[in-house]
């Protein structure tokens, strides 16, 4: 596995990327992720890896526009979360988690792609068969569960046990 890109912040804030030797923005980072590129950022002068920190800036740039990904409700328990005895627990769950998501994704995306390899119209009808079989399975279960089992008993109302 090559090394990981090396950019390097300045105290000017400013970043460098080393490989193309030129100053890039917190966006031009945030597609390196997005392309699944590996770097580090590492501090210009003392060359401690920042990587978090900066990540962690481009994560509140993307929760200051549009739509947030993060409630006030999970940030919170993402801070009472921090020092407890169960931090590396919910850390190893929430990498677990978003690697599942990950996972889903993908499958959901490839799925997407064979249904999709055919016509509009073929791959429409195919949805709309699948909704409409799901729906139906749906209401039978819904119908089977309100109906009581036959008891061969007749449709006098239970004796009361007291």
């Amino acid at each position: 596995m090559p090394d990981p890109r090396v950019i390097k912040k300045y105290p000017n804030r400013r970043l460098y990327d080393t490989e193309l030797s030129r100053y890039i923005t917190l966006g031009d980072l945030r597609k390196l992720v997005l392309d699944g590129d590996d770097f580090e950022v590492r501090d210009a002068s003392t060359s401690t890896d920042i990587t978090r920190t900066v990540l962690l800036q481009i994560i509140a740039e993307q929760e200051a526009e549009g739509r947030p990904l993060f409630t006030t409700d999970i940030l919170t328990h993402l801070i009472r979360s921090y020092g407890g005895s169960t931090q590396d627990l919910f850390t190893s769950y929430l990498s677990k988690s978003l690697e599942m998501f990950g996972q889903q994704q993908e499958l959901y995306r490839s799925q997407l792609g064979k249904m999709a390899s055919g016509d509009a119209i073929t791959t429409f009808a195919e949805i709309t068969r699948r909704n409409l079989e799901i729906w139906q399975d749906a209401q039978r279960a819904f119908m089977g569960a309100g109906e009581a089992p036959n008891s061969g008993s007749t449709d006098k109302a239970p004796e009361d046990p007291e």
